[in-house]
């Protein structure tokens, strides 16, 4: 795990990405202020509903989507976007998918689908050892067996040891990991998230879980940051922000889990559209405290439907975006 002390490997500062609005529609918010660090050796996990901006966070730190304010930072220097910086930058931050299926060449052997990412970036070394090597790394051994098979031969399981072992071949220092056990049997998810847990300590790999699952970010992360209609509502580490969640959305997810006590809270209604986000709290218009007369009683409620509750930091802090924690905790 990262120490307090230690500069963060990858940062974004005041990020924003938006996308033009359908038929003269105002512009859609899909990332909308996000601040966020990610430490040397640290795994964080991105949690939150489909639809609500982690997958286009994700690009925008992959370099794959352009920012259009604010600002990622790795290892000390700013994302520049010319061809030749992002091609040196996706050597050391490797995009891992949540389908092998989907990111697997049908016709591509294991061993070219691995070395592929060293052609690409003109690999000098011995290529045959570079391929056996990450394959081991990424369990499959002896690695000599899986060199000549196709993806239809492999499991599930064993497909995704293919993907990961293209992202290690590399040797990059931060894997952005997009759903990686979602298309997967549940026996075999938790050897991929051992997985990812052992190179960590094996390698000193930094990660970032894209996920839906809460449970899963238990299982894994160090640190979560819960994602809302393009924005951060709460971080902290997993341990403080699973067992006792503050924002009413954090705390909505986690009551869906199976083993979670008491009865589930199902939110009212979708998410807002991305390119109407409401005024004040973003989570106003679905959030069962507001809706139960609690903010009322906290003397938060009109805060709640008028004023913004800002941007968490992207620190190690506990911090959460919500009128009615604050009160809480001010109580």
């Amino acid at each position: 795990m990262t120490t307090t002390t230690a500069p963060p490997l990858l940062t974004a500062r005041d990020l924003h990405v938006t996308f033009p609005g359908r038929r003269g529609a105002d512009p859609a918010r899909a990332v909308d202020g996000v601040e966020l660090d990610i430490g040397a050796g640290e795994i964080v996990a991105l949690v939150g509903e489909s639809g609500c901006g982690k997958t286009t966070l994700a690009r925008a730190l992959l370099g794959l989507v352009r920012p259009t304010s604010g600002r990622v930072t790795f290892a000390g220097t700013p994302m520049e976007y010319s061809s030749r910086a992002l091609r040196a930058y996706r050597k050391r931050v490797q995009l891992v998918l949540q389908d092998p299926s989907g990111s697997l060449n049908p016709r591509h052997t294991v061993y070219e689908a691995v070395a592929e990412g060293l052609r690409i970036h003109g690999y000098a070394g011995d290529e045959r050892a570079a391929v056996t090597e990450a394959l081991s790394r990424a369990g499959l051994r002896p690695p000599e067996r899986f060199l000549l098979r196709h993806p239809h031969e492999l499991s599930g399981g064993q497909r995704q040891r293919v993907v990961i072992a293209g992202a290690l071949v590399l040797e990059p220092e931060l894997l952005v990991a997009d759903e990686p056990v979602a298309s997967l049997d549940a026996s075999v998810r938790g050897e991929i998230l051992a997985l990812l847990l052992r190179l960590r300590t094996e390698l000193g790999l930094s990660a970032l879980v894209v996920t839906h699952d809460l449970g899963l970010a238990w299982n894994i992360a160090d640190r979560v940051a819960v994602m809302y209609l393009g924005r951060i509502v709460e971080t902290g580490a997993v341990e403080q922000v699973l067992s006792a969640p503050r924002h009413p959305y954090t705390r909505a997810l986690l009551s869906v889990l199976p083993d979670s006590p008491g009865e589930p809270e199902v939110l009212a209604g979708e998410p807002p559209d991305p390119s109407r986000i409401p005024p004040g709290c973003r989570f106003h218009a679905r959030c069962p405290v507001l809706a139960s007369g609690e903010a009322e009683r906290a003397g938060v409620a009109g805060a709640c439907r008028t004023e913004d509750p800002g941007v968490p930091g992207g620190g190690r802090e506990a911090e959460v975006a919500c009128h009615w924690a604050r009160a809480r905790a001010g109580a």
